[in-house]
């Protein structure tokens, strides 16, 4: 490893079937005011809800609730939960959901004493929060972002038609604390799942397709890689299957918990295009990411050529004899199609609802990143997503 870093990460994970009961271990540490955060009302059907609550108030808290966080949550619904955390005296949030609930969460923690407009300051200027950070815990229903473990909060600005993640620096701004049960995640449509785990793949990618040297944190990526395209294959002809869902899940927490990105510069441009699809199209963030990630792999390939034949041959047992650098190399890509289309992701992003005349606005709403293997230009980015059609 060539690469200098610090790592740190505080969030403290409690993991498996029952995992909810330890919320009694944390709700102590915290003051009485609770912000309790979750989406659409599945976890009402499905009991968490209840157990949450009960718990929440057996440990003497004050909860206030707010629900509706969309999948992709809104400026709107960020300014929304500010005036209700600050009127509850907000101690703890507790986000109870999938990625998109812990997102919001994070970016609430700290947005609720800001004195300034959390998206300029954070999503325009990316500056690093200056005032109190309310903590963070959440209970995980849906495997996917890392959110549960990481310090990133993604928030779309439909007036700006964007949609941008802010990875803040500090750790104070990770959950203080996380609840995974991977039977949580067993009442989740199939289509969020699917959408969840090619997420967590494209975590992974965009992490491993960068850097030259011989790098701990590749033989770490390449190893969760396969250990989650096992996982999904079973998962995606059983979603009930208990042992798959739940070394998915901890894939998930691994593949963004910043340990894989140690020693890399990292690239990211998958999720700038993904994002920015999101933005005009309101889609499934897997499924965007599914649905940008090959044409952008095929016209990369050639700048990150030794990444993609290692990729190809130690993720997806390409042979290499008789083969060209470039044929093994795509190779790898192809048997990536043939397993994307086995699981059933987007393959496109016109059945995701982009139409022609929305690439030039998706275009200028992708932020262009410098960490992989070639820095695109515009053009570029036209020409991928038009491929992407």
């Amino acid at each position: 490893m060539l690469g200098t870093f610090t790592y740190c990460n505080p969030t403290k994970l409690y993991f498996g079937e029952g995992a909810v009961k330890h919320l009694s271990d944390e709700l102590p540490k915290y003051g009485k005011n609770v912000v309790l955060v979750y989406g659409g009302g599945s976890i009402k059907k499905n009991g968490i809800y209840d157990t949450v609550v009960r718990i929440l108030k057996e440990n003497g808290k004050t909860v206030v609730e707010i629900a509706g966080v969309m999948p992709n949550p809104t400026l709107e619904k960020l300014y929304e939960g500010i005036g209700i955390a600050r009127k509850a005296h907000a101690e703890l949030i507790l986000a109870v959901g999938g990625g998109s609930v812990c997102d919001y969460a994070k970016a609430l923690s700290v947005s609720v004493c800001c004195e300034e407009d959390p998206w300029e300051k954070y999503y325009v200027r990316f500056e690093e929060p200056t005032c109190k950070i309310v903590p963070v815990g959440c209970v995980l229903t849906m495997a996917g972002t890392g959110s549960e473990m990481n310090a990133g909060a993604v928030i779309t600005n439909h007036a700006a038609k964007r949609k941008i993640g802010h990875v803040f620096e500090s750790e104070t701004v990770m959950p203080r604390f996380s609840v995974l049960d991977p039977a949580y995640t067993l009442t989740l449509p199939r289509y969020q799942m699917i959408a969840g785990i090619y997420d967590i793949f494209n975590h992974i990618c965009e992490q491993y397709f960068s850097g030259e040297d011989d790098n701990t944190s590749d033989y770490l990526s390449e190893g969760l890689m396969r250990s989650l395209l096992h996982g999904s294959r079973i998962a995606a002809k059983d979603t009930q299957d208990m042992e798959a869902r739940s070394n998915i899940m901890w894939t998930a927490t691994w593949a963004l918990n910043t340990l894989v990105a140690c020693g890399k510069s990292t690239d990211w441009m998958v999720h700038m295009l993904g994002q920015a699809v999101g933005a005009y199209t309101d889609a499934t963030h897997g499924m965007t990411l599914a649905a940008v990630s090959l044409p952008y792999y095929r016209h990369i390939l050639p700048y990150g050529l030794k990444k993609f034949v290692r990729f190809a041959e130690n993720v997806w047992n390409v042979d290499p004899a008789g083969k060209t650098d470039e044929e093994i190399a795509n190779a790898g890509l192809d048997a990536m199609k043939r397993w994307m289309k086995e699981l059933g992701l987007a393959m496109n992003i016109t059945e995701l609802g982009a139409t022609p005349d929305m690439i030039e606005g998706i275009a200028d709403a992708t932020l262009v990143m410098d960490g992989g293997y070639k820095v695109l230009t515009r053009e570029e980015i036209v020409k991928i997503l038009r491929e992407s059609l």
